[in-house]
């Protein structure tokens, strides 16, 4: 990521964690990403007590904009498209698509 740097620089960046998404930008994440669950952070602490039940999108939907620790970050949302999370392929993904890669 340290060399996605400056091809980041024209970007908006939204602490998430001083100002919580609203539910209109995570429905805009959904169509997409395809659905909630596609950003939603099973690693997330707070999941613990919530794996045993079986949550539906608008769970999913509710617990995003309630709690930023369930939103799998970073979110790249470029050209209409979407790359979530920091795995090796989503990051090729991301420089590829911005001529980085």
């Amino acid at each position: 990521m340290k060399d996605l740097d400056t091809a980041l620089d024209g970007f908006e960046k939204i602490d998430i964690k001083l100002q919580s998404l609203t539910y209109d930008e995570i429905d805009q994440m959904r169509d997409l990403a395809g659905s909630y669950q596609a950003f939603f952070s099973k690693r997330a602490v707070k999941y613990k007590a919530l794996k045993d039940q079986t949550l539906q999108e608008s769970d999913y939907r509710k617990l995003i904009q309630e709690e930023y620790t369930f939103l799998k970050r970073p979110v790249f949302i470029v050209d209409g498209q979407i790359f979530i999370g920091n795995s090796p392929a989503n990051i090729l993904a991301l420089k590829v698509h911005l001529g980085r890669g």
